[in-house]
Protein backbone atom coordinates (compact mmCIF):
# COMPACT_ATOMS: atom_id res chain seq x y z
CA UNK A 1 0.00 0.00 0.00
CA UNK A 2 1.45 3.29 -0.52
CA UNK A 3 2.87 5.38 1.79
CA UNK A 4 -0.09 8.27 0.92
CA UNK A 5 -2.90 5.54 1.67
CA UNK A 6 -1.58 4.35 4.53
CA UNK A 7 -1.18 8.44 5.93
CA UNK A 8 -4.75 8.93 5.10
CA UNK A 9 -6.14 5.59 6.50
CA UNK A 10 -4.70 6.24 9.69
CA UNK A 11 -5.69 9.72 9.58
CA UNK A 12 -9.42 8.63 8.85
CA UNK A 13 -9.27 5.65 11.55
CA UNK A 14 -8.09 8.71 14.29
CA UNK A 15 -10.99 10.47 13.15
CA UNK A 16 -13.14 8.07 13.36
CA UNK A 17 -11.76 7.38 17.11
CA UNK A 18 -12.51 10.71 17.89
CA UNK A 19 -15.87 11.07 16.61
CA UNK A 20 -16.93 7.53 18.44
CA UNK A 21 -15.26 9.22 22.05
CA UNK A 22 -17.99 12.15 20.83
CA UNK A 23 -20.96 9.96 20.42
CA UNK A 24 -20.59 8.11 23.04
CA UNK A 25 -20.83 11.07 25.72
CA UNK A 26 -23.91 12.14 23.46
CA UNK A 27 -25.80 8.96 23.23
CA UNK A 28 -27.47 9.14 26.56
CA UNK A 29 -28.87 12.39 25.43
CA UNK A 30 -30.39 10.87 22.14
CA UNK A 31 -32.25 8.04 23.63
CA UNK A 32 -35.68 9.85 24.56
CA UNK A 33 -37.53 10.53 21.58
CA UNK A 34 -37.45 13.99 20.94
CA UNK A 35 -40.22 17.19 21.47
CA UNK A 36 -42.44 17.47 18.31
CA UNK A 37 -42.50 21.46 17.20
CA UNK A 38 -45.62 22.88 17.10
CA UNK A 39 -47.61 23.11 14.14
CA UNK A 40 -46.54 26.55 12.20
CA UNK A 41 -49.57 28.46 11.37
CA UNK A 42 -50.37 28.63 7.84
CA UNK A 43 -49.31 31.96 6.50
CA UNK A 44 -45.63 31.00 8.15
CA UNK A 45 -45.00 27.88 5.55
CA UNK A 46 -42.01 28.54 3.40
CA UNK A 47 -42.96 26.30 0.48
CA UNK A 48 -39.60 25.91 -0.61
CA UNK A 49 -38.13 24.37 2.68
CA UNK A 50 -39.74 21.12 2.88
CA UNK A 51 -39.10 19.48 6.59
CA UNK A 52 -36.26 17.31 6.69
CA UNK A 53 -36.50 14.14 8.72
CA UNK A 54 -33.29 12.30 10.37
CA UNK A 55 -32.77 8.86 10.38
CA UNK A 56 -29.87 7.34 12.17
CA UNK A 57 -28.51 3.93 11.59
CA UNK A 58 -28.24 0.51 13.37
CA UNK A 59 -27.70 0.79 16.92
CA UNK A 60 -27.51 4.37 16.68
CA UNK A 61 -29.70 7.18 17.77
CA UNK A 62 -30.78 10.89 17.28
CA UNK A 63 -27.57 12.11 18.99
CA UNK A 64 -25.33 11.27 15.57
CA UNK A 65 -27.00 14.22 13.75
CA UNK A 66 -26.94 17.19 16.20
CA UNK A 67 -23.62 19.02 13.85
CA UNK A 68 -25.67 17.97 10.73
CA UNK A 69 -29.00 18.66 12.48
CA UNK A 70 -27.30 22.75 13.57
CA UNK A 71 -26.31 23.18 9.83
CA UNK A 72 -29.55 22.57 8.21
CA UNK A 73 -30.91 25.14 10.61
CA UNK A 74 -28.46 27.33 9.94
CA UNK A 75 -28.84 27.17 6.15
CA UNK A 76 -33.18 28.16 6.52
CA UNK A 77 -34.72 24.63 7.55
CA UNK A 78 -36.70 25.47 9.86
CA UNK A 79 -38.10 22.26 10.78
CA UNK A 80 -35.89 19.39 11.10
CA UNK A 81 -36.93 16.50 13.04
CA UNK A 82 -35.29 13.05 14.15
CA UNK A 83 -37.15 9.92 14.55
CA UNK A 84 -35.96 6.97 16.85
CA UNK A 85 -36.71 3.53 16.06
CA UNK A 86 -36.57 1.05 18.68
CA UNK A 87 -33.18 -0.71 19.38
CA UNK A 88 -35.58 -4.02 20.24
CA UNK A 89 -36.65 -3.70 15.85
CA UNK A 90 -35.65 -6.59 14.29
CA UNK A 91 -37.44 -5.65 11.02
CA UNK A 92 -36.24 -2.42 9.16
CA UNK A 93 -39.88 -2.75 7.31
CA UNK A 94 -41.52 -2.24 10.66
CA UNK A 95 -39.38 0.58 11.13
CA UNK A 96 -40.36 2.21 7.33
CA UNK A 97 -43.96 1.43 8.56
CA UNK A 98 -42.90 3.68 11.34
CA UNK A 99 -41.09 6.34 9.00
CA UNK A 100 -44.09 6.41 7.19
CA UNK A 101 -46.60 7.61 10.23
CA UNK A 102 -44.19 10.65 11.26
CA UNK A 103 -44.15 11.25 7.63
CA UNK A 104 -48.18 11.79 7.72
CA UNK A 105 -47.88 13.40 10.90
CA UNK A 106 -45.40 16.30 9.74
CA UNK A 107 -47.21 16.95 6.76
CA UNK A 108 -50.30 17.26 8.64
CA UNK A 109 -49.00 19.44 11.13
CA UNK A 110 -47.06 21.83 9.02
CA UNK A 111 -48.89 21.98 5.96
CA UNK A 112 -46.43 20.84 3.75
CA UNK A 113 -47.38 18.09 1.04
CA UNK A 114 -43.67 16.55 0.74
CA UNK A 115 -40.68 16.13 3.24
CA UNK A 116 -36.80 15.65 2.42
CA UNK A 117 -34.83 12.44 4.30
CA UNK A 118 -31.29 12.16 5.42
CA UNK A 119 -30.41 8.62 6.59
CA UNK A 120 -27.18 7.45 7.58
CA UNK A 121 -26.09 3.74 7.37
CA UNK A 122 -29.25 1.58 8.00
CA UNK A 123 -31.39 4.55 8.53
CA UNK A 124 -31.11 5.03 4.63
CA UNK A 125 -32.24 1.31 3.83
CA UNK A 126 -34.74 2.01 6.03
CA UNK A 127 -35.53 5.13 4.04
CA UNK A 128 -35.58 3.52 0.97
CA UNK A 129 -37.62 0.79 1.80
CA UNK A 130 -40.48 3.59 2.59
CA UNK A 131 -40.07 5.25 -0.67
CA UNK A 132 -39.70 2.11 -3.09
CA UNK A 133 -42.31 -0.16 -1.56
CA UNK A 134 -44.84 1.28 0.85
CA UNK A 135 -45.53 4.84 -1.54
CA UNK A 136 -43.30 7.30 -0.16
CA UNK A 137 -42.36 8.53 -3.27
CA UNK A 138 -45.59 11.09 -3.25
CA UNK A 139 -44.22 12.19 -0.03
CA UNK A 140 -40.52 12.43 -0.35
CA UNK A 141 -38.89 14.43 -2.81
CA UNK A 142 -35.30 13.61 -1.79
CA UNK A 143 -33.83 10.52 0.16
CA UNK A 144 -29.95 11.13 0.92
CA UNK A 145 -28.50 8.27 2.62
CA UNK A 146 -24.68 8.83 3.96
CA UNK A 147 -23.01 5.05 4.22
CA UNK A 148 -25.51 3.35 3.35
CA UNK A 149 -25.57 -0.28 2.37
CA UNK A 150 -27.49 -0.60 -0.76
CA UNK A 151 -26.18 -4.00 -1.95
CA UNK A 152 -25.41 -5.20 1.31
CA UNK A 153 -22.28 -5.35 3.53
CA UNK A 154 -20.43 -7.96 4.79
CA UNK A 155 -18.50 -6.70 7.31
CA UNK A 156 -18.61 -8.26 11.09
CA UNK A 157 -19.52 -11.75 10.27
CA UNK A 158 -20.10 -12.44 13.75
CA UNK A 159 -22.95 -10.04 13.80
CA UNK A 160 -25.70 -12.40 11.52
CA UNK A 161 -26.99 -13.36 15.10
CA UNK A 162 -28.97 -9.74 14.64
CA UNK A 163 -31.61 -9.79 12.33
CA UNK A 164 -31.14 -6.52 11.08
CA UNK A 165 -27.80 -6.93 10.15
CA UNK A 166 -28.43 -10.24 8.43
CA UNK A 167 -30.47 -7.81 6.53
CA UNK A 168 -28.27 -5.87 5.41
CA UNK A 169 -26.25 -8.69 4.27
CA UNK A 170 -25.65 -8.89 0.20
CA UNK A 171 -28.79 -11.17 -1.27
CA UNK A 172 -31.07 -10.32 1.58
CA UNK A 173 -34.78 -11.09 1.30
CA UNK A 174 -35.11 -7.22 1.70
CA UNK A 175 -32.12 -6.14 -0.52
CA UNK A 176 -34.05 -8.43 -3.14
CA UNK A 177 -37.11 -6.39 -2.39
CA UNK A 178 -35.23 -3.15 -3.14
CA UNK A 179 -33.77 -4.22 -6.35
CA UNK A 180 -36.96 -5.25 -8.14
CA UNK A 181 -38.50 -2.83 -10.68
CA UNK A 182 -39.39 0.77 -9.46
CA UNK A 183 -41.15 2.56 -12.52
CA UNK A 184 -42.19 6.13 -12.14
CA UNK A 185 -41.04 6.59 -8.78
CA UNK A 186 -40.98 10.30 -8.22
CA UNK A 187 -38.31 10.62 -5.20
CA UNK A 188 -34.63 12.17 -5.86
CA UNK A 189 -31.48 9.88 -4.14
CA UNK A 190 -28.38 11.39 -3.41
CA UNK A 191 -25.80 8.72 -2.06
CA UNK A 192 -22.79 9.56 -0.43
CA UNK A 193 -20.01 6.85 0.04
CA UNK A 194 -16.39 6.74 0.99
CA UNK A 195 -13.46 4.89 -0.18
CA UNK A 196 -12.42 4.56 3.74
CA UNK A 197 -15.46 3.93 4.75
CA UNK A 198 -14.90 0.15 6.92
CA UNK A 199 -18.30 -0.54 7.46
CA UNK A 200 -19.23 -1.13 3.96
CA UNK A 201 -17.65 -3.91 2.88
CA UNK A 202 -17.07 -3.92 -0.70
CA UNK A 203 -17.03 0.57 -0.17
CA UNK A 204 -18.63 0.72 -3.19
CA UNK A 205 -21.68 -0.76 -1.66
CA UNK A 206 -22.83 2.00 -0.64
CA UNK A 207 -23.22 3.73 -4.38
CA UNK A 208 -26.92 3.40 -5.40
CA UNK A 209 -27.07 1.62 -8.63
CA UNK A 210 -31.26 0.78 -10.07
CA UNK A 211 -32.52 1.50 -13.45
CA UNK A 212 -35.55 3.30 -12.78
CA UNK A 213 -34.47 5.68 -10.22
CA UNK A 214 -33.21 8.78 -10.36
CA UNK A 215 -29.79 8.60 -8.20
CA UNK A 216 -26.92 10.52 -7.87
CA UNK A 217 -23.73 8.61 -5.95
CA UNK A 218 -21.11 11.17 -4.15
CA UNK A 219 -17.88 9.62 -3.76
CA UNK A 220 -15.96 11.48 -0.97
CA UNK A 221 -12.34 10.59 0.34
CA UNK A 222 -10.66 11.07 3.40
CA UNK A 223 -13.06 9.78 6.02
CA UNK A 224 -14.38 6.59 7.86
CA UNK A 225 -18.36 5.40 8.41
CA UNK A 226 -19.23 7.57 11.19
CA UNK A 227 -17.99 11.25 10.36
CA UNK A 228 -20.04 11.33 6.85
CA UNK A 229 -22.86 12.42 8.87
CA UNK A 230 -21.01 14.71 11.76
CA UNK A 231 -17.67 16.47 8.33
CA UNK A 232 -19.01 19.97 7.60
CA UNK A 233 -17.67 19.61 4.25
CA UNK A 234 -20.27 16.46 3.43
CA UNK A 235 -23.13 18.66 5.67
CA UNK A 236 -22.23 21.52 2.63
CA UNK A 237 -23.17 18.99 0.52
CA UNK A 238 -25.98 17.64 1.86
CA UNK A 239 -27.42 21.31 2.00
CA UNK A 240 -26.71 21.45 -1.92
CA UNK A 241 -28.30 17.86 -2.57
CA UNK A 242 -31.85 18.96 -0.78
CA UNK A 243 -32.02 22.33 -2.36
CA UNK A 244 -31.06 21.24 -5.76
CA UNK A 245 -34.54 21.01 -8.30
CA UNK A 246 -33.25 17.87 -10.63
CA UNK A 247 -34.84 16.97 -13.93
CA UNK A 248 -32.34 13.84 -14.61
CA UNK A 249 -33.61 10.95 -16.14
CA UNK A 250 -33.79 7.69 -14.02
CA UNK A 251 -30.45 5.75 -13.89
CA UNK A 252 -27.81 6.08 -11.26
CA UNK A 253 -24.28 8.37 -12.27
CA UNK A 254 -21.41 9.76 -10.54
CA UNK A 255 -21.09 13.50 -9.46
CA UNK A 256 -17.71 13.93 -11.15
CA UNK A 257 -14.95 11.22 -11.82
CA UNK A 258 -12.59 11.56 -8.68
CA UNK A 259 -13.48 11.80 -5.29
CA UNK A 260 -14.23 15.09 -3.41
CA UNK A 261 -11.60 14.38 -0.58
CA UNK A 262 -13.07 16.11 2.93
CA UNK A 263 -9.86 15.46 4.88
Amino acid sequence: MELSKVTGLMKATALELAILTGHLVLYPSGIVAERLAPAAPATTIAPGRRPVILLHGFGDNRSVFVLLRRSLARHGRACVESLNYSPLTCDLRTAAELLGRRVEEIRARTGHAEVDIVGHSLGGLVARYYVQRLGGDSRVRTLVTLGTPHSGTTVAPLADAHPLVRQMRPGSAVLKELAEPSPGCRTRFVSFWSDLDQVMEPVETARLDHPDLLARNVRVSGIGHLALPVHPTVAAKVLEALDAGGSEAPGAWEEEPGASSVA
